[in-house]
Order: C-alpha cells, then sequence, then structure tokens
C-alpha cells in the first residue's frame, strides 16, 4: 500500500481536516511536517467538531500521530491544544503522540516580535497570524533556535540564550522595547519541560520503523502551495514550504515515501489576510460564496476573501508539488449559481499569462479572463456517488480536470467526512 502526502494546492483553508480525518481511520501513522499553529484544520466527527491548530488530525482517532523536525513548536499552546481536546475525550499520551526531539521552539519573543513587526509595517501588513512562527524559523535558520531536546539539558543553554539575546535584545530596542527577560525566561522552559519532553522521541527513526513495517503513513501539509515561501506569492506567503517535497525533510523520511500526493482544492478560491488573489470578487457573488462557505479562518476568526475557481494557479500548484491526484472540497458551495466561471488565464496590458508573475507588482495587476459555464440548481450536498451529482455539476468538474491537467480522485459535498465521493483511492495505489 501506498504512503499519501496531503497537501492545500491554494492559499490554504481548502478543507484538509475532513480529508486527513477521513484517510486517517486508514492509515497506521499520521505526520504533520512543516508549519505551526497558524494552521487551523477542522474535524467533524459525527455530533463533534474538533479545532486542530498544531496537533495532527489522526489524533482524535488515536492514530499514532507525529509532529516532525519541519515543524516550529509553541509548547505552551501545545499543552493548551492537549488540554482542550482532553476535555473533547481525546486521549493524548505519548504513546500515540511522538514529537521531533529535533523541533525548534516558539518563544514568547517570538510572539512579540511577530506583533511588533507587523504593527510597523504600514501598508507593508502580510497579514501574520501573530503567533511567532516567521521569528521562530528565523531563528531555526541562523542557527540560535532553542529546541525540545534542549529542555532536557536547561544547565547548559546560557550560550543558546546568549547568541538568542545578542540578535533578539538589538531588534527589541529597534522598536523601543525591553531586553528580553532572561530569568523569566529560563523560569519558563524549566516549567513546561516536565509536560512536553514525555512526548520527546527521535521520530525519524519512529517513521523509518514503520516505513520497513509496511505500514500506511499519512503526511499532513499545512497552508498550502500559494503560500510557500519560494512557490507562493512572496512576500504575502508563510515561513516554510508547504510544497509536499518537504514531507520528506520535515519528518526524516527520504523523498520516496511521500507516496500518493493529494492536493485538496476547493470548488472555488478563498484567501484570509492580505496579497494578490487575481479571480477576488467584492461584490454579492463573493458575499453569496462566504456566506454558504461559512468562510471564517479557524485559526484567525477572520473573513476570508472568496473569488472564482482559478485553474492556473491550481496548475501551477500541482506542477511544483507533483500532485497525482486532487480531492475537490466545498463542491455543494456552487449549488443554484446561474452560472459559474472558472479563470483560465491572465492579462496585463496587452500580454497574456498562463501563469502568475512571480513580482508582486505584476501579480497586483493581472487581470484573469474567464471562462462560463452554465450553472445548476440541484442539489450536490450529501452526495456520496456520481449518480447523485447533476450532470452540468459533472461537466464543472471534468473541466477543472482538463484545465489544471491533473484527475480529480476525490469529491467532497459536504463537511461530513460519509459525504465524499472516492474516485480514486490514494492508498491503493
Amino acid at each position: 500500500m501506498a504512503n499519501v502526502t496531503v497537501i492545500g494546492a491554494q492559499w490554504g483553508d481548502e478543507g484538509k481536516g475532513k480529508i486527513v480525518d477521513w484517510l486517517a481511520e486508514r492509515a497506521d501513522v499520521v505526520v504533520r511536517f512543516q508549519g505551526g499553529h497558524n494552521a487551523g484544520h477542522t474535524l467533524v466527527v459525527g455530533n463533534n467538531t474538533y479545532k486542530l491548530s498544531l496537533l495532527p488530525s489522526g489524533i482524535v482517532r488515536g492514530t499514532l500521530s507525529v509532529i516532525g523536525n519541519g515543524v516550529v513548536l509553541d509548547p505552551w499552546h501545545f499543552k493548551e491544544e492537549v488540554a482542550k481536546l482532553a476535555g473533547q475525550g481525546v486521549t493524548i499520551t505519548p504513546d500515540n503522540l511522538h514529537i521531533a526531539e529535533t523541533c525548534p521552539l516558539i518563544l514568547p519573543f517570538h510572539r512579540d516580535l511577530d506583533g511588533l513587526r507587523e504593527d510597523a509595517s504600514g501598508s507593508g501588513k502580510i497579514g501574520t497570524t501573530r503567533r511567532g512562527i516567521g521569528p521562530a524559523y528565523e531563528d531555526k535558520v541562523g542557527r540560535r533556535a532553542i529546541r525540545l531536546c534542549d529542555l532536557a539539558h536547561l544547565g547548559e543553554l546560557e550560550p543558546q540564550i546568549d547568541r538568542l539575546c545578542a540578535h533578539h535584545d538589538a531588534l527589541r530596542a529597534g522598536f523601543g522595547e525591553p531586553p528580553i527577560d532572561r530569568a523569566r525566561l529560563m523560569d519558563d522552559l524549566a516549567g513546561i519541560a516536565p509536560f512536553i519532553l514525555p512526548y520527546a522521541k527521535p521520530v525519524w527513526v519512529t517513521l523509518n520503523e514503520a516505513r520497513r513495517r509496511g505500514d500506511r503513513i499519512l503526511f499532513e501539509g499545512a497552508q498550502g502551495v500559494l503560500l510557500d515561501i519560494d512557490h507562493g506569492t512572496y512576500p504575502f506567503v508563510t515561513s516554510s514550504n508547504t510544497i509536499a517535497g518537504t514531507a520528506a525533510g520535515g519528518s526524516g523520511l527520504g523523498p520516496s515515501a511521500a507516496g500518493f500526493v493529494l492536493g485538496i482544492v476547493k470548488a472555488y478560491t478563498t484567501r484570509v489576510g492580505a496579497g494578490p488573489f487575481p479571480t477576488e470578487l467584492e461584490d454579492e457573488t463573493g458575499e453569496r460564496l462566504g456566506t454558504r462557505g461559512h468562510e471564517f479562518g479557524t485559526v484567525t476568526g477572520r473573513k476570508r476573501r472568496c473569488g472564482w475557481f482559478d485553474s492556473v494557479l491550481v496548475r501551477q500548484s500541482a506542477a511544483v508539488s507533483g500532485i497525482t491526484g486532487i480531492a475537490l472540497t466545498k463542491l455543494d458551495v456552487l449549488d443554484g449559481f446561474d452560472e459559474v466561471r472558472i479563470c483560465t488565464g491572465y492579462r496585463i496590458g496587452d500580454r497574456t499569462y498562463d501563469y502568475l508573475p512571480p513580482h508582486a507588482a505584476d501579480q497586483a495587476r493581472v487581470e484573469p479572463i474567464y471562462e462560463t459555464m452554465d450553472g445548476w440548481h440541484e442539489s450536490t450536498q450529501g452526495a456520496r456517488s456520481w449518480a447523485q451529482l447533476p450532470a452540468q455539476a459533472i461537466k464543472y468538474i471534468r473541466r477543472i480536470e482538463e484545465l489544471i491537467q491533473c484527475p480529480v480522485a476525490l469529491v467532497s459535498t459536504s463537511p461530513e467526512r460519509e459525504d465524499t465521493i472516492l474516485v480514486r483511492d490514494p492508498f491503493a495505489d
């Protein structure tokens, strides 16, 4: 059986939580490999709704879950999320959750710096979640991060604290903030260490042993390809690589372990925060999409911007991430539209593009080129087979496949996990 890597192929919020939960029931291990607690996944299981930011989605079903080394970890948020899920009846122990010993930690001054920078950016605001993810990644590549394994050696942490303070105290002074309170930082770390250290494991060993046993491994990406630090709409991106290839470096398994790459896409497009959005609809249609799709960020609560499906961007995502098949979500949100549109290209002046130009100024100027199709007035909500879909909805799906040059593997027709049309089983490849 193949492993499966699930990634968002738009700007995040594509409905990965439901799809990962749907797949996790048949997986032996579920792995988060990048990002931090800026990624929100909502799972609806029966009458229960679980909102996860950091923990892998498999944890609600008791599947062995792994937070890989590519994730930046806020240990205090981790404790809060564990407590919250425990209150919903989810058991989380070091037996069913392993965290990479080498995970860099998000510390209080990372959150401070994130907010200070955003507040000072004026019109240059990126729209971060202010949770310290970017500054923590900066310290990781700057070789001054405190990692999870360091919590077992607090008495030897002084040189690393020196490096951190040399960097951050200068930044804080520039914002008129006092230096890092080193004593308080050490007290905070000493306080959280006993809670989180039991979860610390060499997860590369865990995963390689699972692979040798023939276990099915499900890699769960956060955010979306269009937020990738290299391949996204820079600088309005996240601070990590969100493409499927990151599953290898962010977990400790080789690139061949990625298996079937499932890209999750909405039947329309949404985005949270600032940045270019060629098909954005700032009119009644956009409001209708947002209202019907309940488009509010899981982590931030911010209203999502909405627009028509952009086949140019999804085709680009599929190419750079090696997507094997897509899961098309929220098809039911389009029920009742007289017509639906798909962006098939861009125009800047007299020039047309079949990809999104890399420069932010060009991205802001592009005009979408649309193809218009008849809509459908029958309901697709809850459909679990092709036979239950209106003919025009099927035509819409088939046209998307042609334009993005990638087949549809799953179609989701409601938040309920059972309301899924399986076209191609990712675990069977």
